[in-house]
Protein backbone atom coordinates (compact mmCIF):
# COMPACT_ATOMS: atom_id res chain seq x y z
CA UNK A 1 0.00 0.00 0.00
CA UNK A 2 1.40 3.42 -0.75
CA UNK A 3 0.29 6.77 0.32
CA UNK A 4 1.35 9.91 2.40
CA UNK A 5 3.66 9.50 5.52
CA UNK A 6 2.44 10.13 9.09
CA UNK A 7 3.68 10.75 12.43
CA UNK A 8 3.44 7.24 13.17
CA UNK A 9 5.93 6.38 10.19
CA UNK A 10 8.91 8.70 11.49
CA UNK A 11 10.95 6.39 13.31
CA UNK A 12 10.06 3.49 10.63
CA UNK A 13 11.52 6.12 7.89
CA UNK A 14 14.34 7.40 9.37
CA UNK A 15 15.55 3.68 10.79
CA UNK A 16 14.95 2.50 6.96
CA UNK A 17 17.24 5.05 6.12
CA UNK A 18 19.86 4.68 8.12
CA UNK A 19 20.01 1.08 7.47
CA UNK A 20 20.54 1.50 3.57
CA UNK A 21 24.04 2.20 5.19
CA UNK A 22 24.29 4.99 1.86
CA UNK A 23 23.70 8.27 4.10
CA UNK A 24 26.10 9.87 6.13
CA UNK A 25 25.10 11.12 9.08
CA UNK A 26 24.77 14.74 7.19
CA UNK A 27 22.33 13.75 4.91
CA UNK A 28 20.14 11.94 7.46
CA UNK A 29 19.67 15.07 9.33
CA UNK A 30 18.78 16.90 5.81
CA UNK A 31 15.87 13.85 5.48
CA UNK A 32 14.89 14.24 9.30
CA UNK A 33 14.60 17.99 8.93
CA UNK A 34 12.67 17.46 5.74
CA UNK A 35 10.24 15.15 7.28
CA UNK A 36 10.12 17.13 10.34
CA UNK A 37 9.00 20.14 8.50
CA UNK A 38 6.52 17.30 6.54
CA UNK A 39 4.70 16.17 9.07
CA UNK A 40 4.56 19.51 11.51
CA UNK A 41 4.11 22.46 8.63
CA UNK A 42 1.33 20.33 6.60
CA UNK A 43 0.76 23.86 4.80
CA UNK A 44 3.89 23.54 2.83
CA UNK A 45 3.85 22.99 -0.75
CA UNK A 46 7.45 22.63 -1.75
CA UNK A 47 7.28 18.79 -1.29
CA UNK A 48 5.27 15.43 -0.62
CA UNK A 49 6.48 12.20 1.34
CA UNK A 50 4.93 8.95 1.08
CA UNK A 51 5.66 5.53 1.87
CA UNK A 52 4.91 2.07 0.53
CA UNK A 53 4.29 -1.04 3.00
CA UNK A 54 4.90 -4.40 2.69
CA UNK A 55 2.50 -7.01 3.48
CA UNK A 56 2.92 -6.44 6.70
CA UNK A 57 2.32 -2.97 7.05
CA UNK A 58 5.63 -2.43 7.95
CA UNK A 59 7.07 0.60 6.11
CA UNK A 60 9.29 -1.03 3.10
CA UNK A 61 10.22 2.18 1.39
CA UNK A 62 9.50 6.24 1.29
CA UNK A 63 9.80 8.69 -1.20
CA UNK A 64 10.33 12.71 -1.01
CA UNK A 65 9.46 14.53 -4.54
CA UNK A 66 7.91 17.70 -5.58
CA UNK A 67 7.97 21.08 -8.22
CA UNK A 68 11.10 22.35 -9.07
CA UNK A 69 10.61 26.09 -8.06
CA UNK A 70 11.05 28.66 -11.08
CA UNK A 71 10.44 25.92 -13.39
CA UNK A 72 7.70 24.87 -15.76
CA UNK A 73 6.39 20.93 -15.64
CA UNK A 74 9.92 20.07 -13.81
CA UNK A 75 9.84 17.70 -10.61
CA UNK A 76 12.93 16.05 -8.36
CA UNK A 77 13.07 13.00 -6.69
CA UNK A 78 14.82 14.57 -3.45
CA UNK A 79 15.07 11.12 -1.65
CA UNK A 80 14.21 7.48 -1.90
CA UNK A 81 15.30 4.59 -0.10
CA UNK A 82 14.30 1.12 0.53
CA UNK A 83 14.71 -1.28 3.59
CA UNK A 84 17.60 -3.41 2.97
CA UNK A 85 15.25 -6.01 3.99
CA UNK A 86 13.06 -5.81 1.11
CA UNK A 87 15.40 -3.98 -1.85
CA UNK A 88 14.63 -5.99 -4.98
CA UNK A 89 11.17 -6.81 -4.26
CA UNK A 90 9.72 -4.10 -6.80
CA UNK A 91 9.01 -1.45 -3.91
CA UNK A 92 11.57 1.06 -5.39
CA UNK A 93 10.34 0.82 -9.12
CA UNK A 94 6.56 1.29 -7.48
CA UNK A 95 7.58 4.71 -5.63
CA UNK A 96 8.91 6.13 -8.91
CA UNK A 97 6.47 4.77 -10.86
CA UNK A 98 3.81 6.53 -8.33
CA UNK A 99 6.15 10.07 -8.55
CA UNK A 100 5.81 9.30 -12.30
CA UNK A 101 2.25 9.67 -12.47
CA UNK A 102 1.62 12.23 -9.94
CA UNK A 103 3.95 14.93 -12.23
CA UNK A 104 1.78 13.58 -15.26
CA UNK A 105 -1.58 14.04 -13.32
CA UNK A 106 -0.35 17.53 -12.25
CA UNK A 107 0.94 18.21 -16.01
CA UNK A 108 4.60 17.93 -15.16
CA UNK A 109 6.72 16.88 -17.95
CA UNK A 110 10.28 16.04 -16.54
CA UNK A 111 11.93 14.34 -13.71
CA UNK A 112 15.08 15.13 -12.13
CA UNK A 113 17.12 12.88 -9.67
CA UNK A 114 20.40 13.43 -8.39
CA UNK A 115 23.14 10.82 -6.96
CA UNK A 116 27.13 10.27 -6.02
CA UNK A 117 29.33 8.90 -8.28
CA UNK A 118 30.98 6.51 -5.65
CA UNK A 119 31.06 2.94 -6.02
CA UNK A 120 28.60 1.76 -3.66
CA UNK A 121 25.70 4.00 -5.37
CA UNK A 122 26.40 1.94 -9.01
CA UNK A 123 23.36 -0.03 -8.38
CA UNK A 124 21.14 3.08 -7.55
CA UNK A 125 22.70 4.62 -10.94
CA UNK A 126 21.33 1.10 -12.36
CA UNK A 127 18.19 1.40 -11.14
CA UNK A 128 17.55 4.61 -12.39
CA UNK A 129 18.52 3.81 -15.79
CA UNK A 130 16.26 0.51 -16.06
CA UNK A 131 13.13 2.86 -14.93
CA UNK A 132 14.20 4.62 -17.97
CA UNK A 133 16.47 7.36 -16.75
CA UNK A 134 19.21 8.73 -18.33
CA UNK A 135 22.52 10.81 -17.08
CA UNK A 136 21.85 14.48 -18.60
CA UNK A 137 25.07 15.88 -16.78
CA UNK A 138 27.87 15.65 -13.92
CA UNK A 139 29.28 18.08 -12.01
CA UNK A 140 32.72 16.50 -11.08
CA UNK A 141 34.22 16.98 -7.51
CA UNK A 142 30.50 18.16 -6.25
CA UNK A 143 29.90 16.49 -3.02
CA UNK A 144 34.30 16.22 -2.79
CA UNK A 145 37.38 15.59 -4.18
CA UNK A 146 36.22 12.23 -6.39
CA UNK A 147 32.78 12.46 -5.73
CA UNK A 148 31.14 14.07 -8.52
CA UNK A 149 26.85 15.17 -8.49
CA UNK A 150 25.66 12.40 -11.32
CA UNK A 151 22.08 13.91 -12.56
CA UNK A 152 19.29 11.96 -14.11
CA UNK A 153 16.46 12.89 -15.73
CA UNK A 154 13.58 11.14 -17.67
CA UNK A 155 10.53 13.29 -19.81
CA UNK A 156 7.36 12.10 -18.86
CA UNK A 157 5.86 13.95 -22.26
CA UNK A 158 6.91 15.72 -25.38
CA UNK A 159 9.22 18.64 -25.33
CA UNK A 160 7.11 21.47 -26.42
Amino acid sequence: MLRPMTGGDREQVIGLIKATRFFLPDEIKVAEELIDIYLNQPEQQDYKIEVVEDQTGKVAGYITYGPTPLTEGTWDLYWIAVSPEVQSQGYGRLLVRHLEDEVKENGGRLVIIETSSQPKYLPTRKFYEKLGYREMARIPDFYRSGDDRVIFGKYLREKE
